[in-house]
């Protein structure tokens, strides 16, 4: 006859618990952390790309003054954003780039205000700070649909833009699209279009988790929960958007 064993008792300070969490992160951190991990290789993918596809097309040869735009060379990004709302006319290199720029830094400063104040238990501040962050986002998006519809259109100047052939006769390309462009070779507008597309879903996905935090907060959902932890985690997400914009501002409008 058999007779079972009780196993010895484990004292209880050495069973794991469960629910520790890594580098005292929570869980939710910790898997915003890997998805950002995740979505910093697709970027870093596009801009290593953009990188190949640049420095393998002939460069301009001449000086600044003497360029023009053709698709035998890659255009001088100077060149091609010197545009700035409601002063046409004026050569304002990269002005308006640097002013969206500084809108979604300043935003990314907002939002470090918010996680302080949740940190602080300040359901007011972080209402403040969020709508501020949220009015900056979608001051970027607007300034980012104005640049699109600008490449988009051209050069003001037609006799500038690169030249095509059309039943033998010798045209300026007017628009940019997916195909042509009137500043270069067809791969700078398609990388334009793909990489500031790509960044600008981006934004405006972190907007729309803005306006929810901020909707959560105003409602008093947070204070009830007792933390204020999703705004940071959203705001995690809204860091990294900012920095990938200083990356694609180098790649894109620098070199």
């Amino acid at each position: 006859m058999s007779v079972a064993h009780a196993a010895p008792a484990v004292p209880e300070n050495l069973t794991w618990q469960g629910g520790s969490e890594p580098l005292k992160a929570s869980y939710g951190k910790l898997m915003m952390w890997f998805f950002l991990l995740s979505d910093t290789f697709t970027f870093s993918a596009l801009l290593i790309t953009y990188g190949m596809i640049r420095f393998s097309q002939p460069a301009w040869q001449g000086t600044p003054d003497d360029f023009y735009f053709s698709t035998t060379h890659w255009p001088i990004p100077e060149k091609v954003f010197e545009a700035v709302p409601f002063l046409h006319g004026i050569s304002l290199p990269l002005v308006f780039v640097g002013i969206m720029t500084f809108i979604l830094i300043a935003s990314s400063v907002t939002m470090v205000l918010a996680v302080e104040a949740g940190h602080r238990g300040d359901r007011k501040d972080v209402e403040k700070w969020m709508l501020w962050t949220i009015v900056g986002g979608f001051t970027f998006l607007g300034s980012q649909a104005w640049e699109w519809t600008h490449f988009i259109h051209g050069p003001e100047d037609l006799s500038l833009a690169a030249k095509q052939v059309i039943d033998g006769v010798i045209t300026p390309i007017e628009g940019a699209n997916l195909v042509r462009n009137p500043y270069g070779p067809p791969a700078f507008a398609d990388l334009f279009f793909f990489i500031t597309g790509f960044h600008g879903t981006h934004v405006f996905s972190g907007v729309i988790l803005n306006i929810l935090i901020f909707f959560n907060a105003a409602t008093g959902v947070y204070e009830r929960r007792g933390h204020y932890e999703m705004v940071e985690k959203v705001g995690l997400y809204w860091h990294f958007v900012d920095l990938v914009w200083v990356f694609v501002f180098t790649f894109f409008y620098l070199v």
